[in-house]
């Protein structure tokens, strides 16, 4: 299995790390040949509006968008996430590109900002009974999640920060920065 990380901008180096430690081969997509050589692909927490517009430069917004979820098991980290969501509720910019393939609703910068970033231990059941600890910078929120979608994880005050939707997969945080590989784990298995 060869697994695609979106290598346009973001967190690109941290999620090849956690999928060496797994023994998984990694691809850097920035090309639409580069995408048709994976079956598998991350989009990294970065800054979504630029990601969006160089989905779009590099000719991968249509292609991912086609394949999501079909022949493409997709994952979003924090930026990832805004980009799959069908709607983002408040805070996209005029026109910004989105692959709005996941039936969920976000709002950007949802817990503020840089400043503003923290972390927390999640129960998420999934991945065993163990807490994940989730890393969120200037993190988005999934305000909203459609019928045939399973929400993994909440914060404390109910917040959804995890979600699936068949081999679609969106976490507002970032669990790449992180020693704990689960979330990588349960991707590869989707």
């Amino acid at each position: 299995m060869t697994v695609g990380i979106l290598a346009l901008q973001g967190d690109v180096r941290e999620h090849e790390e956690m999928l060496r430690r797994a023994s998984v081969a990694t691809q850097q997509v920035r090309l639409p040949a580069q995408l048709a050589a994976v079956d598998r692909l991350i989009i990294p927490g970065g800054e979504s509006t630029t990601i969006g517009k160089l989905l779009v430069r590099f000719d991968l917004l249509e292609p991912i968008r086609r394949r999501a979820g079909h022949d493409l098991v997709l994952w979003g980290t924090c930026a990832g996430a805004i980009l799959m969501a069908r709607t983002i509720s408040e805070g996209r910019p005029e026109g910004q590109p989105h692959l709005g393939v996941m039936d969920i609703s976000v709002r950007r910068n949802a817990f503020g900002r840089q400043r503003d970033s923290f972390e927390a231990a999640l129960a998420v059941p999934v991945l065993g009974e163990a807490a994940l600890r989730a890393v969120f910078i200037r993190a988005p929120l999934i305000e909203r999640v459609g019928a045939d979608v399973e929400v993994l994880a909440r914060l404390d005050d109910g917040s959804i920060v995890a979600a699936r939707q068949g081999r679609l997969l969106a976490t507002a945080f970032h669990p790449e920065l992180t020693g704990d590989d689960r979330m990588h784990r349960f991707f590869l298995e989707l």
